[in-house]
């Protein structure tokens, strides 16, 4: 039996809220509130299972990473309503920075791991466009919240769906290619708090200001094994803000 659009959407939801791995924000992060970017953020989901997390950057615009939207996929904002039913709202159109490179990526690389979807309709009103960092380089040591869905324990799919955040804070020598986080508990000598598979594409936030600084691109194990919970890495808006800005304006965001 083939399976229509919507009911490969829906599989993919069901698949997404009990069965995907856990591989997403760990280490016991909390709740994201307002005040570490819950206004701004988005859930994506693909029509063959994957899941990504975006940021609004006006109505009808998020913001992502380009590896959550690879092409021969389709894909959906989830929303989600006070009982926390989800519905599905369209992507009308999907643009991926030009000299995004998944072999890069897959070799280890700093590419331009960042990505635009143009809604078909408007999204929800509790949903706020964030803004678009305009600071320089991080310095080592400087703090940033993250922010994502996914699931809290290894092991654990029926804890994805919700919206966490965490506090990190860049590593070794930032750069304007990419930025390493982590968590300042742990150091990656251990496991920590950090990104992994279901935020990827979730913004990276200034305190305070929650201007968007980056988008989650992807994520190592403690002392850079595989898994989660040790470093965050991070594609630089600095670095595409240009671009972001050109593309917005083209899709009329």
């Amino acid at each position: 039996m083939r399976l229509n659009r919507r009911m490969r959407f829906a599989l993919a939801l069901f698949a997404f809220a009990v069965s995907l791995p856990a591989h997403a924000m760990v280490g016991n992060t909390p709740l994201a509130t307002p005040e570490t970017g819950s206004r701004h953020a988005v859930l994506i989901v693909g029509s063959r299972g994957n899941s990504c997390t975006g940021a609004a950057l006006s109505r009808d615009v998020v913001l992502t990473a380009a590896h959550c939207v690879p092409p021969g996929a389709d894909y959906k904002i989830v929303e989600y309503d006070a009982a926390r039913r989800p519905t599905l709202k369209d992507v009308r159109e999907i643009v991926r920075h030009p000299q995004f490179s998944l072999q890069a990526m897959q070799s280890h690389r700093a590419t331009a791991d960042i990505a635009l979807l143009k809604l078909a309709s408007p999204l929800p009103a509790a949903i706020m466009p964030a803004t678009l960092s305009t600071a320089g380089v991080a310095q080592a040591g400087a703090s940033f919240i993250v922010t994502g869905y996914g699931v809290t324990a290894l092991g654990d799919g029926r804890s994805g769906g919700t919206l966490r955040s965490a506090r990190l804070v860049a590593t070794g020598t930032p750069g304007g290619l990419q930025l390493r986080l982590v968590d300042p508990a742990t150091r990656n000598g251990r496991a920590g708090q950090g990104a992994c598979t279901a935020d990827s594409g979730g913004p990276v936030f200034a305190p305070g200001s929650l201007d968007i600084v980056g988008v989650v691109s992807w994520s190592t194990g403690p002392g850079n094994t595989a898994g989660c919970g040790g470093l965050t890495g991070v594609a630089p808006i600095l670095r595409y803000r240009d671009w972001i800005l050109q593309t917005l304006r083209r899709l009329g965001g």
